[in-house]
């Protein structure tokens, strides 16, 4: 395991460096999101190829999972990227380190690396089940991955649809957006929990729960609703303000009356 997390470390940490100098050339930071997605899918992958001896369909299931999830995920936000002027964290983040920001960005860049090894790692908890056949819980995990990966898709797919055909100081509340003020990131969230189910029975199983865990935190606490939060109020005013009292901020739910 130890060469495994080491020499996806040196690969995620060389992929980034590239990408930083990329994002040095082009003034666009967004880049790192898209490697990390990336990144995570294809370390996932790695995991999985690195430790069956033998054909074990669910250590398949999990390298289908994650390569899926990630790639998705990664071309989505390249195109975003390709298409969008930067994202305004990373601008902010610029500007707030002044001349130290190249330098700034680096070691970013290379925390990204650390976390795209440590949410694929999710994958060891999976390939040390030593059940073979499957059961009805891993049944119910390709179950939550499936609406997980088809909610996140419909997400998005409704966000840029909105931001195409609407005035961008509106709220958007269409679709699965009426039911979440973050739909996206329930998903997101909501994708992890089948690693959880693959593992049961694994002797590293607290590992899945652990990396589910972080990810909640990062998005209800850390980078994900508050930033995006504090952003919209700022563009949309009232507005959001109103829809924030009628929709829920992360699990999908019933509106409810201002």
């Amino acid at each position: 395991m130890l060469f495994q997390i080491t020499s996806s470390l040196i690969f995620a940490s060389t992929a980034m460096l590239i990408v930083w100098l990329l994002q040095y050339k082009t003034n666009n930071a967004g880049f790192v999101d898209v490697s990390w997605a990336f990144c995570t899918a294809i370390i996932g992958i790695y995991f999985v190829y690195m430790n069956t001896d033998s054909f074990n369909i669910r250590n398949i299931i999990a390298a289908i999972m994650i390569g899926f999830w990630g790639f998705r995920l990664g071309f989505y936000l390249l195109k975003r990227v390709l298409t969008e002027n930067e994202d305004r964290r990373y601008n902010y983040m610029k500007q707030y380190c002044g001349k130290y920001a190249q330098f700034v960005m680096f070691l970013f860049f290379q925390l990204q690396a650390t976390w795209a090894v440590l949410f694929a790692s999710t994958i060891f908890s999976v390939v040390n089940n030593q059940s073979i056949a499957l059961n009805v819980v891993d049944y119910l995990a390709i179950v939550i991955w499936c609406i997980s990966i088809t909610g996140e898709y419909f997400a998005d797919k409704q966000l840029h649809q909105f931001r195409k055909s609407n005035d961008r100081k509106k709220v958007c509340d269409i679709g699965l957006w009426r039911y979440s003020r973050h739909p996206n990131y329930f998903f997101e969230w909501l994708h992890w929990w089948a690693y959880i189910l693959l593992s049961i029975g694994s002797s590293l199983w607290w590992l899945s729960w652990l990396i589910m865990l972080i990810v909640l935190i990062f998005l209800v606490k850390i980078t994900g609703i508050p930033y995006t939060e504090k952003n919209a109020i700022r563009t949309k005013g009232s507005a959001y303000k109103k829809y924030q009292q009628t929709t829920s901020s992360f699990l999908l739910l019933p509106p409810r009356r201002p």
